[in-house]
């Protein structure tokens, strides 16, 4: 028969077997859905989201086109090339203060300034709905019937802040609060802001004020830590992208960071990539674990076939028609599941959409985006291919007569040649689709060659479990003996549960420990040495009566103060930024204007790696000192050039040593530190820190602000706890995504039962009719059980620990420390898990009457 014949017969007989039901297959298609509905979640999520960032780009960035000048404000020269090519523009200015209430308490917030032209896009919700502007800004004719109170509060200037704000200070609409030296009225709260994505509230939440009231507050020194923005919106069909281009090149000199609202946020889409490369492999985690499921799953499935195959083959069907029946009802499955999947993804996604909803930088556009369904479509056959060959290949080459024993002696017999070429070929395929379709590639192949340590890990301790087990047979007790001959005996369900219950308790057992370190170093080991307060915008004449006020303050014990200015890398090693190539973790500080400081001798702490400090008196060409991690990153040593713009200034800085930088202190660390001299010319402002009794917090921010309207300080536990709260729901959707995972072991938990529930109730059986009672039948399978979840547990354990000290240690460059709590709970949870499905399957053997049983044998 040719190959036509034999695929034509294939299907006939699938056709037929199908008609029976998939009832034992039910785990398999559980198994593929599940992992395919993680991944085209993900995917869909990811894609409606790009969706969303494309089509309201310049809602989100606020314009066509933004010009980011740093700490000062484009020139008039470049607004009048701008508006001569048609453009509007709108300006808006964010910066950090303290907002005081009436009752004197105060916070801080991240106040924008915007202009009359703002929004150029979206719009700007406030509630009540009242304009920013007071009347003599709009310039509205008085009302003859107020009184002058009323008339000084239409007059007065207004604000508008975060809901947040008012909650804590207790504020209603209509209160007056301080800004700097400026008196504000309360006049909305902000419910949206379009432009959110790109300046967001990231030191306090928002106040709103308009532009023209930001010179009352006093606000804007020499020096101050401010961000000037001008938001451009085109004439209809100009390019975008042309018109930057032009403006930049027209502006070289100035440094400006120009960007269009095709680029709206690369943050955003930084963070996409590596959230989507996340939850993507937590899938596939899932998915592959799923995939022992869907091979323990056809295993099972084929043994209850055995009959009609060793049937097959005594008539004289060749082993290709057995293979290519049950391969043609194992994709015909798959593509249900998949299909499942599919569904049950894109039905994820809208409940992700929904819960992250006030998390999410745009409402993402839901719709069915064909790629990340292909691809989880995809995902889901390599996985049942990778997973089904191997037994299917085995059942087509066994003789008849081995299938008949196979019950109770396995044959050993491998897939043929071209099954398993086949085979080797669906698992290499699988891999270089995880590979090439991860961000990070280096990652995805660190992640594929863990999956298969820890696959090798787990085989290896459940053969070891066997193996101790066979060494221990000799025991007295009969339940013990019987439950560690069950760990050794043939078509022991061992090795596979040990191995799928492993990988998904790892999974889990890492993201605990990797959470739990970080919170231990937020809560424990930072708060110690961080300061209670960060002060910044102190102003260079108010330096040394800042030093003595703070002193002064009860329970103060240490000020320490240092200048601050901001400059822009513009250069490294005559090569522009934007064209240098640098490391992944370093490229932060390539993006934006950064800290620099000057300093004669080396900050206290400093640990110099390569080359010397300076002399205390050196007053010649213009030195640097910089963190060695950054200068690694960019390729930078002793000698090379970085070149700065600080206050339009362009300055080549010579790198005189590298230093290793902890910032884990929460001290006044700096990237870059400059010899003193030039730098000390310019204008600049000190940041400073104060340490003292946390009981006093309240008193020294009060007499602090009010002494100094124009500095803001940041107190440092309400930033951790801020942190903390971050990691928590981090943690929260980490815990989510691996319990995919564990689910999918789970399943595979079950499947494994449910597929060995026939032997079991034919051990049940011969075991009551020998006389075993059932309290020791019972006993004997609880022991099995407990062993595997036992040795999985600890398994787990270990592996999940080796994962998070990976990522503490080399990953974040943090301590490390092994949580014991958290692997007890993983050893116990695990132990609890098995031994329930466990007691499920010996409560529905014992059911079993052995008169029929034997009667029908």
């Amino acid at each position: 028969m040719g190959p036509a014949g034999q695929l034509a017969l294939g299907l006939r007989l699938a056709r037929r077997e199908l008609r029976g039901g998939i009832h034992s297959l039910r785990i398999v298609l559980a198994c593929l859905a599940l992992g395919v509905a993680a991944i085209a979640a993900v995917g869909t999520l990811r894609a409606g989201i790009e969706a969303g960032l494309q089509a309201d780009g310049a809602r989100i960035l606020g314009g066509d086109v933004e010009l980011r000048s740093g700490n000062r404000p484009a020139t008039p020269e470049a607004r009048a090339w701008i508006e001569a090519r048609g453009g509007q523009v709108s300006a808006v200015v964010t910066l950090r203060s303290m907002l005081v209430a009436p009752s004197g308490e105060r916070m801080l917030v991240e106040m924008k300034a915007a202009d009359k032209a703002y929004p150029l896009f979206g719009a700007l919700e406030l509630d009540p709905p009242v304009p920013l502007a007071n009347r003599q800004e709009l310039n509205a004719v008085p009302i003859l019937q107020q009184s002058p109170v009323e008339e000084a509060a239409a007059n007065a200037p207004r604000v508008a802040l975060d809901p947040l704000v008012a909650e804590r200070l207790g504020l209603a609409v209509g209160d007056r609060v301080r800004i700097g030296e400026a008196s504000f009225v309360f006049a909305a709260v902000v419910r949206a802001e379009p432009d959110k994505a790109t300046t967001p509230a990231l030191f306090g939440p928002r106040a709103l004020i308009t532009e023209a009231m930001l010179a009352r507050t006093q606000l804007l020194q020499p020096g101050s830590l401010v961000q000037h923005d001008l938001r451009i919106r085109l004439p209809e069909g100009t390019p975008r992208a042309r018109f930057a281009n032009e403006l930049r090149t027209a502006f070289a000199a100035e440094g400006w960071r120009i960007r269009t609202a095709d680029q709206a946020e690369p943050g955003v889409n930084r963070f996409l990539d590596r959230a989507a490369s996340f939850l993507t492999l937590a899938g596939l985690t899932a998915l592959l674990v799923g995939g022992i499921g869907v091979g323990t799953g056809v295993r099972g499935w084929l043994d209850a076939r055995a009959r009609s195959i060793a049937t097959l083959r005594c008539l004289g069907a060749p082993a290709a028609i057995i293979f290519l029946t049950y391969l043609i009802q194992v994709l015909a499955l798959a593509a249900l599941g998949i299909g499942i999947g599919l569904v049950g993804g894109y039905a994820l996604t809208w409940a992700a959409a929904q819960a992250l909803s006030g998390s999410l930088p745009v409402p993402p556009r839901l719709a069915l985006y064909p790629a990340p369904l292909a691809l989880a479509a995809l995902y889901g056959l390599l996985t049942a291919l990778a997973f089904a060959l191997w037994p299917l290949g085995r059942a087509a080459r066994i003789s008849g007569a081995a299938l008949f024993r196979d019950a109770v002696q396995p044959a050993g017999a491998w897939p043929g040649g071209a099954v398993l070429a086949l085979n080797l070929a669906a698992a290499a395929a699988l891999v270089g689709l995880i590979v090439v379709t991860s961000g990070d590639r280096w990652f995805a192949l660190g992640f594929c060659g863990a999956a298969i340590a820890a696959l090798a890990l787990f085989r290896g301790g459940a053969w070891a479990l066997a193996a101790g087990a066979r060494r221990l047979g000799h025991l007295r007790r009969p339940a013990l003996r019987l439950g560690l001959a069950n760990l050794h005996r043939p078509g022991s369900p061992a090795a596979l549960l040990v191995v799928s219950l492993g990988i998904g308790l790892t999974t889990l057992a890492a993201i605990a420990q990797i959470e739990g370190n970080l919170r231990r170093q937020l809560a424990a080991e930072m708060p110690a040495r961080a300061p209670n307060f960060f002060f910044i915008d102190i102003q260079s004449d108010q330096a040394q009566r800042f030093d003595a006020t703070a002193l002064a303050l009860p329970g103060v014990t240490e000020v320490k103060r240092v200048p601050s200015l901001r400059a822009r890398v513009v250069a490294v090693k005559g090569v522009p930024a934007e064209q240098v190539k640098v490391s992944e973790e370093t490229a932060w500080a390539l993006r934006g204007d950064r800290g620099l400081t000057y300093a004669a001798m080396p900050p206290e702490g400093t640990k110099l790696v390569e080359g010397g400090w300076w002399p205390a008196d050196y007053r010649g060409k213009p030195l640097l000192s910089m963190d060695a991690g950054i200068a690694r990153g960019w390729g930078v040593g002793i000698g090379d050039a970085i070149t700065v713009n600080v206050l339009g200034r362009t300055i080549d800085l010579e790198v005189a040593n590298l230093r290793a930088v902890d910032w884990r202190g929460l001290g006044m660390n700096f990237t870059l530190v400059a010899s003193p001299g030039l730098l000390e010319a310019a204008p600049h402002t000190h940041i400073a820190t104060v340490r003292g009794d946390p009981a006093q917090d309240s008193a020294v921010l009060r007499g602090l602000t009010d002494a100094f309207p124009n500095i803001s300080g940041i107190r440092v536990r309400d930033a951790l706890e801020a942190v903390a709260a971050i990691l928590g729901r981090v943690g929260t959707a980490l815990s989510a995504t691996g319990s995919l995972t564990l689910l999918a072991g789970g399943l595979v938990l079950a499947g494994a039962v449910a597929a060995g529930q026939r032997q079991r109730v034919r051990d049940a059986v011969v075991l009551k009719t020998l006389g075993a009672t059932r309290a020791q039948i019972r006993a004997a399978w609880l022991v099995e059980y407990a062993l595997i979840g036992l040795v999985a547990g600890l398994l787990a354990a270990v592996a999940g620990s080796a994962a998070a000290w990976a990522v503490i240690t080399q990953v974040m460059r943090a301590d490390w420390a092994l949580l014991p709590g958290t692997l007890a709970a993983t050893v116990i949870g695990c132990a609890l898990l098995t031994l329930a499905c466990g007691q499920i399957g010996t409560a529905l053997a014992l059911r079993v009457r052995p008169g029929p049983l034997l009667r029908n044998e």
